[in-house]
């Protein structure tokens, strides 16, 4: 499994400034194509870049700067145009392009040539807990880890970096105020759009999204009966450490007893780049992998689920617009809020009484898979969460988000 800290991340970004400083002269020197635009995610073939670049197809030049041999396969078996993005040619079409589409950072595209471009930042998904300049991790090195000249000098790079944001389009005014913080951007370059990366779960009739997702899922892990529920496990990254609710075997019991009584299959969901071994120690066709190896978005199937169990995921947020029950599990709540933060409290979200094993988890399972009204009273707190971090449930704010760029490009008004 990958896996990532902001720690080596940071300390690779120091030793790389002479490449920085190489690449913004290049970028001075290079001139780029109004019609020309490329697309990056660090996920994958995926989220909002993928949202985005199938609505722009065939109105631009385009391009998808890929990372690996899985991503050049996804996207040639969509019939998507690539090229390697730390080649010399990815450096070139990056420096080319009028318009670059990331969902991550710029290490989505090539990071050395991105200076003057017109930057759509499509970040994946509404933050919980805080990140950017508003989490002490973003800006930790491995380089001196104590030193203060050292934080400063990332800040700067930080800041530096996110004033090339053109675009960031948030999921309401709530989501907006989060993103506005993180990466020091002000109100004119954070428009309440909706986010791209969510329109599939709008678009359609719910039995349509239910039954499109489960057949997608079917053919991922082999069949799902119609009357089983599906229950999704996805905590979240922690900066490279691994997850410290991995059940442990006695737990793991637990878990297959509550899926076996309520014919419930558990599907885990491990961060892309966290860590930590999900595998149950007797066999059982109850527990089966979602990873990034299999998915790389897991958005489009998530209304073929009936549970979400999760810490601080911004899967809670997306998950409000299925809706889903939620139950969470959260062993380090405390300490991840004094080394990350969260914006506002987390019982905000979470409410009083979250689980801390899966000793308690598996108890509040059984509960939403057993009893209708707490599973209805899970609904109406999701229902609420949705009404408070969406302004838009119409499937379309990938269109929104396009008009904003072309009226960048002053090639027609906003809408």
């Amino acid at each position: 499994m990958a896996s990532f800290s902001f720690g080596a991340g940071n300390a690779s970004k120091l030793l790389s400034i002479p490449l920085y400083a190489a690449g913004r002269l290049a970028t001075l020197l290079i001139p780029r194509s109004d019609d020309r635009w490329v697309f990056g995610c660090g996920a994958g073939i995926g989220d909002g870049a993928l949202a985005l670049w199938e609505h722009a197809a065939g109105r631009h030049d385009m391009v998808w700067l890929t990372g690996s041999a899985r991503d050049e396969a996804d996207a040639r078996a969509r019939g998507i145009p690539t090229l390697p993005k730390t080649s010399l040619r990815g450096f070139w079409r990056t420096a080319r392009a009028r318009v670059v589409v990331v969902t991550h950072g710029f290490g989505d595209v090539n990071r050395y040539a991105v200076s003057g471009a017109l930057v759509v930042q499509l970040w994946h998904g509404i933050p919980l807990k805080r990140i950017g300049l508003d989490s002490p991790e973003t800006l930790r090195s491995s380089i001196l880890p104590g030193s203060a000249l050292v934080r400063r000098v990332l800040g700067e790079m930080y800041r530096s970096a996110t004033r090339r944001i053109a675009v960031l389009p948030a999921a309401s005014d709530l989501a907006r105020g989060r993103l506005e913080s993180a990466f020091a951007l002000p109100d004119a370059r954070v428009p309440v759009t909706g986010e791209p990366r969510v329109d599939v779960l709008s678009r359609a009739t719910a039995p349509e999204r239910r039954a499109a997702a489960r057949a997608e899922l079917t053919r991922l892990v082999g069949p799902v009966p119609d009357d089983t529920r599906a229950v999704l496990y996805a905590p979240t990254w922690r900066d490279g450490d691994s997850d410290p609710a991995v059940p442990t075997p006695a737990q793991w019991s637990r878990i297959v007893d509550v899926l076996d009584r309520h014919d419930a299959m558990l599907f885990v969901r491990s961060h892309p780049l966290g860590a930590g071994d999900y595998e149950p120690p007797a066999a059982t066709s109850r527990v089966r992998g979602l990873s990034s190896d299999l998915v790389r978005d897991i958005t489009p199937l998530l209304p073929a689920m009936d549970v979400l169990v999760t810490d601080y995921s911004s899967l809670v947020f997306d998950t409000s617009l299925v809706p889903l029950p939620v139950v969470f599990l959260a062993p380090d709540a405390d300490e991840y809020g004094v080394r990350r933060g969260f914006y506002g409290r987390y019982r905000d979200v979470a409410g009083e009484k979250w689980a801390t094993d899966w000793e308690e988890a598996a108890v509040q399972l059984a509960a939403v898979l057993g009893d209708e009204s707490t599973r209805e009273r899970a609904l109406a707190r999701a229902r609420e969460l949705d009404a408070r971090v969406h302004a838009f449930r119409d499937g379309g704010s990938t269109e929104r988000v396009y008009r904003v760029v072309l009226h960048l490009l002053r090639r027609e008004p906003a809408a």
